[in-house]
């Protein structure tokens, strides 16, 4: 059974459980009947889409035409947003998403290989892999994406090594999106010379920036917080995983650098004003909405990376690291709980806002309208803020900020 399945379940299951014991003993088994039955709809559903699925990915092995690549692409998020409407499990589209678009670089990565050594220029002169970051390298892929990638390659190589691999970042980078996968405006991809280098290059680069090495000091913060989430996706995992312990080790081991990053962390804005009501544009374009990434997921997810890196924690799923500092000590259960369901309510609604722009109903994917919601859906939202306000404050004590 695929993974998103079982997390759907466990979901599902645990939705169940907390319904359940709030009913008189007669009224539990027609409610419990009533449950079976819609979970059995919702599991043949996902049943059906995952077997299209796997015929998908299949096809993507084989398949060596960037515009048919690019058709799968389109028809694997169509099929993902006809799944997320019929079931609305944020966890399920997060890893069927992530996994198709691994499978997608992954084979972008051999053909654009073969594309090299057609053209003279060779096989790669050493092993190498590529690493995903942003949401990507969280696991925490949508139906809207971006290239969020950096390439690591091995020492030894010299100036031909990084020759061949800069003309190969570019190469790649133009692949991909001819595959689908826009091009970073923020210029987070290899054939941005910040995004890719060999081992003990990357080592210099992060050394520098931990020691304040470099002038532009928001750039390179916002590079390390970048650059956290790094994640293996092809190629050489070996190689990938040392990098990735060399971000977090320099991380933990230079805390003034932690510490700027909490400081950033616990002054994000949140959409909360008066009497902590929903904050929402007073005029401009966009009045009476605000921006649900700027002002909801993206401090959530912040303040949860500073908190997993200091302690540790190995994941850069959200919700894993989440899971994980609850595990060990670092929030109670029931906290741990409210910032999960927080996470779910907020990227639901960022997931419907990228369906509306999909099928043309609005033009922006980030602005949120919240009195065009049932009144129970504003309070979860604003119930979403509050919890992430207490974790800033968590953050903020911890970290000893002024």
């Amino acid at each position: 059974m695929p993974q998103s399945v079982e997390q759907h379940i466990a979901a599902i299951t645990d939705r169940i459980k907390d319904f359940v014991r709030f009913l008189d003993r007669e009224e539990v088994t027609p409610v419990l009947a009533e449950l079976r039955e819609m979970f059995a709809r919702e599991l043949r559903a996902t049943e059906g889409f995952a077997s299209h699925e796997r015929e998908l990915h299949d096809r993507i092995r084989h398949e060596s035409d960037y515009e048919q690549l690019r058709a799968i692409h389109d028809e694997l998020n169509v099929l993902e947003m006809e799944r997320f409407l019929a079931i609305s499990s944020v966890s399920a589209l997060h890893a069927n998403c992530t996994e198709y678009r691994d499978i997608l670089a992954d084979r972008a990565i051999i053909l654009a290989e073969d594309e090299m050594e057609h053209d003279g220029r060779g096989r790669a002169p050493c092993p190498y892999a590529l690493c995903s970051m942003g949401s990507d390298g969280r696991e925490e892929q949508t139906l809207i994406t971006d290239q969020d990638y950096l390439i690591v390659y091995g020492d030894g190589g010299g100036e031909a090594a990084d020759e061949w691999f800069r003309e190969f970042s570019e190469l790649i980078v133009e692949r991909l999106a001819q595959i689908g996968f826009k091009k970073c405006t923020g210029d987070i991809m290899p054939s941005n010379p910040t995004w890719r280098g060999s081992l003990s290059q990357w080592r210099r680069k992060l050394l520098a920036i931990v020691r304040y090495e470099y002038e532009d000091y928001a750039k390179n913060l916002m590079d390390l917080i970048v650059i956290s989430d790094a994640r293996h996706v092809a190629g050489d995992r070996n190689l990938a995983e040392t990098l990735t312990a060399t971000i977090r080790a320099l991380e933990k081991d230079y805390f003034q650098v932690l510490w700027g990053m909490a400081k950033a962390a616990t002054e994000m804005k949140l959409a909360l004003g008066f009497l902590k009501r929903l904050w929402t544009e007073g005029s401009g374009e966009h009045k009476g909405e605000f921006n649900l990434k700027l002002l909801a997921w993206a401090p959530l997810v912040m303040n949860v990376r500073i908190l997993a890196i200091n302690q540790g924690v190995p994941a850069t799923n959200t919700v894993k690291r989440i899971e994980h500092l609850a595990r060990e000590g670092s929030f109670s259960p029931a906290f741990a709980h409210g910032l999960v369901e927080a996470y779910e309510v907020l990227t639901r609604h960022r997931i419907l806002l990228q369906i509306k722009v999909i099928k043309g109903i609005q033009k922006s994917s980030y602005y949120l309208n919240p009195y065009t919601l049932p009144a129970e859906e504003r309070e979860a939202i604003r119930q979403a803020l509050l919890r992430i306000e207490d974790l800033q404050r968590t953050i903020h004590t911890n970290f000893s900020i002024m």
